[in-house]
């Protein structure tokens, strides 16, 4: 991080804006997500301790924080509350102002951006809410792969960014209401589990009637129906890309007893497990 100006008494970057500012009104910034970042530095920020102000600037980086307390915070001029489970995304050059409470941990990353690809518009501030393990998880990943391979923490940063964006969805568009990519993440991980909507919405961190209109405002689909077709549409893939056998291909799609796998595939696939394999040929 040497290059970037002096540094605080507790480590962190100080100086003039420099580089270009991708700020917009709003509490908006706007960031290209195509390319991998390229990373700069990433870890656990400890504040608060010797000062319970910090002021400076990044001119040529970004920064992501995944906050753990409760501070107050300035980015350009515009007060923003931090809150346990709250992430930030701060963009080069702006000037920040800190306002600690005590002593203060969150996870960071420092990195920098390309400029093309399709431009994403994202708040500055936001409510991890039920995607905030997730987040966590993948950034305390990227910082112990960074130790000792600084490659592999890239793609959990990447990841991470990725979703960062998606929780700003605005009504409307094409991007999943958070806990719904929450869901979805759980039974993605799972469908070799027997799943009920009770375990998925505890797992997303809303009541079991939210999570069926959630569904259905975002995907036309209802929880069973969506698990459903995820695990044919696996073992369509299994059927016709691998030569594991039908009784493993069922069990790895969470239907172990072969009949009601045989019933699923003629619904669904509109064949018996065997025909699909076979019409794969």
């Amino acid at each position: 991080m040497s290059g970037y100006g002096q540094r605080s008494p507790d480590g962190q970057p100080q100086g003039s804006p420099g580089g270009q500012v991708r700020g917009s009104p709003g509490g908006q910034v706007t960031l290209c997500l195509d390319s991998p970042p390229r990373l700069v530095d990433l870890g656990v920020g400890i504040h608060g301790v010797s000062s319970d102000r910090d002021v400076f600037v990044l001119p040529g980086l970004w920064q992501l924080h995944l906050y753990r307390y409760a501070a107050d915070l300035t980015v350009d001029g515009v007060p923003y509350a931090v809150r346990p489970g709250r992430v930030s995304l701060v963009p080069p050059g702006s000037p920040v102002e800190f306002r600690y409470r005590g002593r203060s941990e969150h996870l960071y990353a420092h990195f920098e951006l390309a400029d093309e690809g399709e431009r994403l518009s994202v708040p500055v501030m936001q409510d991890a809410g039920a995607g905030a393990p997730a987040l966590n998880s993948r950034l305390s990943q990227a910082v112990a792969a960074a130790t000792h391979s600084p490659v592999r923490a890239v793609p959990e940063l990447w990841s991470a960014l990725w979703q960062v964006a998606l929780l700003g969805r605005r009504p409307g568009t094409d991007q999943p209401h958070a806990s719904v990519a929450a869901a979805v993440a759980y039974i993605e991980s799972r469908l070799h589990e027997p799943l009920t909507v009770p375990e998925v919405a505890r797992a997303a961190n809303v009541s079991h009637n939210h999570l069926l209109r959630l569904f259905r405002a975002d995907l036309d689909s209802t929880v069973v129906a969506y698990v459903r077709r995820r695990r044919m549409d696996r073992a369509r893939h299994l059927l016709t890309e691998s030569t594991l056998s039908i009784p493993a291909i069922a069990a790895a799609v969470g239907m172990p007893d072969l009949q009601a796998f045989n019933k699923a595939c003629r619904r669904e696939l509109r064949a018996s497990p065997r025909a699909v394999r076979a019409g794969a040929a």
